[in-house]
């Protein structure tokens, strides 16, 4: 039906016939002549029709927004003063000998161009948004970065296989998706959370190199931007080392921002220990294009006479840190008072401050507070000789348990760093999070839960420590982050079956419960696993950045809302009785599902 694409036509057509298939993106009338501005995948193409061929031009002029049609005719030269140079085939038009309505459309619900939209009304009607052209560039993007992988991974000897999508519920981090099995009753498979177990299970069984873009799916609280179901680029490997897996793994990443945005990312990324990230930037991924770090100075605090911060510092898990903002002493109140709102979202219960008036004078005459007064002089001259701060600037203080800390002044560290312009001027900036702790203990359960997942190796020389101090053992786990995002993460396995039982142990999972939840791979390790580790990087997010959207839901064609639910196809949504009892199931309460509409 069609010769060209109409986004794809130009010069090097000119005077030729063509004929192009799309949709009728505007129509105008200039005085007895009609443009058309014909929309495909590709972009956009102008037809002109002259009213001297009146069934051509009758047809023409009954055209309306959306009508599929179908045009032949003859590609000219636009005239001088006319290119556009924002098109592929801005310097060229198509004199229209035939037009055919391929099918007619209703209004649409909204133009293509109106930038002001909500999100709702986009998502319910997400058939007609998804022909919008950056919603067109956004997917056709993704699949540029998708081929990227697969052609990589392909050339490195790695195999495409696919896992089960209904498998055994392990619940251990978010909740499980449950599946009810009609001919196993009261038995639920559960969607995967990740193909974790199954490609370890794939090393074992020899396959070396495996890799899977495949969705996952986590039953989270309701957050901003996650969704329910999320892609991700799952690779595992026998016989690397973490150094190893890291270069392969980032080799990776520069290849397929330079195939699918033609970008250089630096060559190697640099490492940093989990430790100094948190100290310097308050995140396991620090967004370094912003030049603002936090500075410990707990230690300094124990013995002033300002009980909020004595108290934290002479706490067992309590940090004190200070952020220099460089010309921040010109923060007004009002600004001051915002970011101390912004804090509070992070569970701060405040926002201590302090303006440098003069370095010299370390007291209440050349620093301004509430708090210098019960602040000594040898403390705050510690602060200043630490921050390295100089006159005019702005030193934000947070002091309560660790975790708030780094919460409140990492999220604040990039707000201000992008508001005030603090930032280095840097596109990207990746950056490997390496030597990750092995554990973190939950007070309210009062026992070790791992922080990554619990087939993480231990590092070699920290074996011992599972059993006698599993707070100061580190993992073989390495994290990509990138502009304040994490892009993947993943780390060396335990191929031992002996050395799988010690962290189980750690994690107070008695053997009984880790055969009933693991037994599978238990068994499977013992028959001569291979080392190996691997990683996943999320996919929805990579290219969320590539493009500039503010949302995820903006990549992927038919994403959920922030409260879980299909505006399309209006799900989820109830099931008749026969299904129900087919499944044996008795609801407890009837649905009250709301879809939200505008």
């Amino acid at each position: 039906m069609r010769t060209h694409y109409c986004g794809t036509l130009n010069t090097d057509q000119l005077d030729q016939t063509v004929s192009i298939c799309g949709w009728a993106h505007r129509r105008r009338d200039h005085g007895g002549v009609i443009f058309i501005d014909l929309r495909d995948r590709e972009g956009l193409a102008q037809v002109v029709c002259n009213p001297d061929q009146l069934e051509m031009f009758k047809v023409a002029e009954s055209v309306r927004n959306e009508y599929v049609l179908r045009i032949t005719g003859t590609v000219r030269r636009r005239p001088e003063g006319a290119s556009n140079s924002n098109l592929v085939s801005g310097e060229i038009e198509i004199l229209c000998q035939e037009i055919e309505v391929l099918n007619a459309s209703i209004t649409p619900p909204f133009q293509l161009d109106d930038e002001n939209l909500s999100e709702n009304v986009r998502l319910t009607h997400r058939v007609i948004d998804l022909r919008r052209p950056q919603m067109q560039k956004n997917l056709m993007l993704r699949y540029k970065v998708t081929r990227a992988f697969r052609n990589f991974l392909d050339s490195r000897g790695f195999i495409d296989i696919e896992t089960p999508m209904l498998t055994k519920s392990t619940p251990e981090g978010a909740r499980d998706y449950l599946v009810p099995s009609r001919v196993h009753p009261g038995e639920f498979f559960a969607l995967p959370q990740s193909p974790q177990l199954f490609k370890q299970l794939l090393m074992v069984a020899g396959f070396d190199r495996y890799y899977q873009i495949t969705k996952c799916f986590r039953d989270e609280d309701l957050r901003a931007d996650r969704q329910p179901e999320f892609t991700q680029v799952d690779i595992e490997t026998s016989f690397l080392n973490e150094t190893q897996i890291t270069a392969l793994t980032e080799e990776l990443i520069r290849t397929v921002f330079k195939e699918a945005l033609a970008v250089d990312l630096p060559n190697p990324f640099p490492r940093m220990p989990y430790s100094e990230a948190m100290a310097r930037f308050g995140s396991d991924k620090p967004d370094l294009r912003v030049t603002l770090e936090l500075t410990e100075v707990t230690d300094v605090m124990k013995d002033v006479a300002f009980k909020v911060f004595a108290g934290v510092a002479n706490s067992a898990n309590g940090r004190i840190a200070a952020m220099r903002v460089p010309g921040g002493a010109a923060f007004t109140r009002g600004e001051i008072d915002e970011y101390t709102k912004f804090v509070s979202i992070y569970g701060a219960k405040g926002l201590a401050y302090i303006k440098v008036n003069d370095i010299t004078q370390p007291n209440e005459t050349g620093l301004q507070s509430p708090i210098v007064k019960n602040i000594h002089e040898a403390a705050l001259k510690s602060v200043i000789e630490r921050t390295g701060a100089q006159n005019g600037d702005l030193i934000f203080f947070g002091a309560d348990k660790e975790k708030i800390v780094n919460d409140a002044l990492g999220a604040l560290r990039c707000k201000i760093g992008h508001e005030k312009g603090h930032v280095n001027g840097n596109a990207w900036e990746p950056l490997w999070v390496v030597d990750f702790p092995m554990f973190e203990y939950d007070e309210e359960g009062k026992r070790w839960n791992a922080c990554h997942h619990p087939f993480t190796a231990p590092k070699d020389e920290h074996l011992a420590l599972l059993e006698s101090d599993p707070g100061k053992c580190l993992a073989k786990a390495y994290d990509l982050a990138l502009n304040g995002s994490e892009l993947g993460g993943g780390s060396v396995r335990i191929h031992k079956a002996e050395v799988q039982s010690q962290v189980f142990r750690a994690l107070n999972i008695g053997d009984e419960e880790a055969q009933l939840k693991f037994g599978f791979l238990l068994d499977a390790l013992q028959y001569g696993a291979p080392p190996h580790g691997g990683l996943a990087f999320g996919l929805d997010r990579i290219v969320t950045m590539m493009t500039g959207s503010e949302s995820i839901r903006d990549v992927i064609a038919f994403p959920k809302t922030q409260r879980a639910q299909c505006l399309l196809t209006q799900a989820p949504s109830a099931v008749d009785e026969r299904q129900l009892r087919d499944l044996h199931i008795r609801l407890r309460q009837q649905p009250t599902v709301e879809v939200v509409k505008e």
